[in-house]
């Protein structure tokens, strides 16, 4: 029996990726764990080596790398129009879903029953963002060395307010030169055999070239329509500038980038309160699809609320499209322009060290998120500086976030239904007056 069957056709591939992108919640594990079984152990569509080769790779990149593994799987099989569906449908079931959320959260602004729905949901992304932290600790610290780069990631952020980007960038140059001179620090990586490259150097670069300048002018198309339209002082012109900057930066996923994201929309641009992203954050653990979907929440809301000549209704239809456009058109670049690489790649050695130390430092950008989150939902005030007011600490969410605990750790229930339950109760406990 071969390693690999081909996929059928086209329309195949259609069907099957339109099926994970409909049933893809539970986060990047839930979905590669769901690609891994469709098209790997089932349909054998892709080698199991080739598969967790790329999903290394794809850890590089910025971006979701679930969404550009299943980019990846479908350039494999049909070529860039495989790519194209299959990062589509990775994307699209969700973000249809998300902005049907994001228009009722607006229409529902205000209404107390909507409100105490969200005091549930917002403590139960605690006890979600506490499991991920754990499920990417367990994975990436197999040695000290990562634990010190957890750590001091941790530290940087919270403590020195260091940027996101810097330190990502300082974590991957640490691993790219611990593995020439102790390389045991970073544990063992796989790096692939040599192979017969499928095309020459010069052809890969040429085929690079018009990959990158076509998907670079794809990616600007809607920010030039925007500039020549409204003007650079327009908030559409702001979020598709703020995001495509995101785009370039998001390294670990939704949550390693949220604390970033959240101190530049609510600080910086005042486009959300602190307890609204957390609402995001609720919403996007409640679709299918990438995480990174929360931008699209925050794109939708800044614009509805700046609307500037445009109507609100207009301004953050073209806020969310806006926002999920410049999000997601990077990853086709960096997918279409990388994968004729891949085997080259899979052989470089300080690509898999800068790997390794990248993913632990993501475990500590993760523990700051997980503070950052805590502060904001238990306590109804908290300084500049991060320290929180005691005294005005909700009993409900506190207990919410407890119960939200058991029913993940202990009573190993899935999201969905965890939200669900919690929100339930938020709406139960708003009754009780906070005391």
């Amino acid at each position: 029996m071969p390693d690999r069957a081909p996929a059928s056709s086209l329309a195949e591939l259609t069907r099957v990726f339109a099926r994970i992108g409909c049933l893809s919640f539970g986060g990047p594990a839930g979905q590669i764990a769901l690609m891994q079984r469709e098209l790997v152990d089932e349909r054998r569509w892709v080698e199991q080596g080739a598969f967790l080769r790329a999903l290394n790779l794809c850890h590089l990149l910025p971006g979701p790398e679930a969404q550009q593994l299943a980019t990846w799987i479908g350039w494999r099989l049909h070529g860039v129009r495989g790519g194209l569906i299959a990062g589509l449908l990775f994307v699209l079931p969700g973000a249809a879903v998300m902005l049907a959320l994001s228009l009722l959260y607006v229409a529902a602004a205000g209404l107390h029953w909507f409100a105490s729905l969200f005091l549930g949901i917002k403590a139960a992304v605690l006890a979600v963002v506490l499991q991920a932290l754990l499920r990417v600790a367990k994975r990436a610290l197999g040695t000290r060395f990562k634990l010190l780069l957890a750590i001091l990631a941790a530290l940087s952020l919270t403590v020195l307010r260091t940027p996101f980007p810097l330190v990502i960038l300082t974590a991957g140059l640490i691993g790219a030169a611990t593995v020439q001179w102790a390389p045991e620090w970073l544990g063992k990586h796989h790096i692939a055999a040599d192979s017969t490259p499928l095309a020459t150097p010069q052809q890969l670069i040429a085929l690079t070239a018009r990959t990158i300048i076509l998907w670079l002018l794809v990616w600007a198309l809607p920010l030039g329509l925007v500039y020549l339209l409204l003007g650079p002082h327009h908030v559409l012109w702001q979020i598709g500038l703020f995001f495509s900057r995101l785009a370039v930066v998001t390294f670990g996923g939704a949550y390693a980038v949220l604390a970033y994201m959240a101190q530049a929309a609510v600080s910086g641009f005042g486009w959300l309160a602190p307890g609204e992203m957390a609402d995001g954050l609720g919403l996007a653990e409640t679709t299918p699809g990438p995480l990174i979907m929360v931008t699209q929440f925050v794109g939708f809301l800044a614009a509805w609320r700046h609307p500037g000549i445009l109507s609100p209704l207009a301004a953050g239809l073209l806020g969310a499209g806006l926002t999920t456009w410049v999000t997601f058109a990077p990853c086709f670049l960096w997918i279409f322009a990388c994968a004729p690489w891949m085997e080259r790649l899979e052989r470089a050695g300080n690509l898999q060290g800068a790997l390794a130390a990248i993913t632990a430092a993501v475990v500590g950008v993760i523990a700051n998120l997980a503070l950052w989150f805590a502060l904001h939902v238990l306590f109804r005030n908290v300084s500049e500086f991060g320290l929180p007011d005691l005294a005005s600490l909700d009993w409900r969410a506190a207990l919410i976030a407890v119960l939200a605990a058991v029913l993940v750790f202990g009573l190993k229930r899935g999201i969905l239904q965890t939200m669900a339950v919690c929100a339930a109760t938020g709406f139960a406990l708003s009754i009780v007056p906070l005391g």
